[in-house]
């Protein structure tokens, strides 16, 4: 393996034509649409660069020795790469003829810092009594999904929940691309792997995650769930595991739970659907929604309680926070509005009470 200085200061002549972007604190994602076209992410909002690569092969140049780095092939038979950088820059890259027009790579950067519960607040992203309600939701142990679309937030939202969690309990973290990062002493970390040239050696996050229930974990947290892990992720939450938190792909309250449906499904178990919804209800507490707004910022949306089926066997919400956008600023074009409490309580007022703690005042007063 070749060591992480190394290779950085190679890759980086490589990707010297983005290079200035790469160094720079305030872009969060560079994309390059073959050697000619290249945008930025900057601030949430998308613009094009004057950057270009001398030709595609020094643009296939460079994927190739990010594919090296990382122990894996890219080529017309395998055309997608899914990598991590030293700096843990997440890279996506896709080789003709998949993709149609040239080389696509797309790195995600992610802040040195870890964003706090503190400059969520700061940033608007979310109130002070809503960080209060989310701190009890973790105290209490009630299993949380954080979703959103992509670039909506819902890893660097995931890390700053996480600073909820007692110092004192063992987290086991399992994720695809390791991004999270625990402040607590007692974490361990598990990344999947894929398989190498000759199909061998994959190692999913569902065996990850099926191991991990034998490591004597607190707190589990799953960094996204994508496929067939959602099964036992699930089953992981009704079994013992309560207080688990991970991330999914979906728009709204309701489609997280349908989403995870869908992504069950794909898992080698066969269950009736109703046996399958009734376990998603069960383990599902609460649902964080993040959302990418119209002006680029990220902001918490709605804050849901799962509490079981209906009458006819759909999910039942209570919709606990919801934003309420009031306009968009003349001058800026930033969005206007406020994450508020809905006047409805959580079914679970007693456990806080139990502990001694209390709900937010803005919650009570509804």
């Amino acid at each position: 393996m070749i060591p992480d200085a190394v290779f950085q200061q190679t890759l980086m002549g490589f990707l010297a034509p983005v290079g200035r972007f790469l160094a720079d604190d305030s872009v969060s994602e560079v994309m390059i649409n073959g050697f000619e076209e290249v945008y930025i992410e900057r601030a949430g909002k998308l613009e094009r660069t004057d950057a270009v690569f001398p030709s595609e092969h020094a643009l296939e140049a460079a994927v190739r020795n990010i594919a090296q780095y990382v122990g894996r092939s890219v080529d017309p038979e395998r055309p997608v790469l899914d990598a991590r950088l030293p700096d843990g820059s997440r890279v996506c890259a896709i080789m003709p003829p998949a993709a149609r027009r040239g080389i696509c790579v797309s790195i995600r950067r992610f802040p040195k810092e870890r964003l706090t519960v503190d400059q969520l607040v700061k940033f608007g992203a979310l109130t002070e009594g809503c960080r209060h309600f989310l701190d009890l939701c973790v105290q209490v142990k009630k299993n949380i999904m954080v979703a959103g679309g992509t670039g909506s937030g819902k890893t660097s939202l995931l890390n700053a929940l996480s600073s909820f969690i007692d110092g004192a309990e063992r987290i086991v973290v399992i994720e695809d691309s390791s991004e999270v990062k625990l402040q607590q002493p007692h974490a361990v970390y598990l990344e999947a792997r894929p398989p190498d040239a000759k199909g061998k050696g994959a190692v999913p996050i569902r065996e990850l995650l099926r191991a991990t229930l034998r490591m004597r974990p607190d707190r589990i947290v799953v960094g996204e769930c994508r496929g067939g892990e959602a099964l036992d992720l699930i089953q992981a939450m009704t079994s013992g595991h309560g207080g688990s938190l991970s991330t999914v792909h979906a728009t709204y309250p309701h489609d997280t739970l349908h989403r995870l449906e869908t992504l069950c499904l794909m898992s080698d178990v066969e269950l009736p659907l109703s046996a399958l919804r009734a376990q998603i209800a069960s383990a599902v507490n609460m649902i964080v929604q993040t959302s990418r707004m119209n002006d680029g910022s990220r902001k918490i949306t709605h804050v849901a309680e799962c509490i079981g089926l209906s009458a006819n066997g759909g999910y039942e919400l209570r919709m606990l926070y919801e934003f309420k956008q009031t306009g968009v600023d003349a001058k800026t074009g930033k969005v206007l509005g406020a994450l508020q409490p809905t006047g409805i309580k959580p079914s679970f007022v007693d456990e806080i009470h139990g502990r001694g703690l209390e709900l937010p005042a803005e919650m009570l007063d509804g």
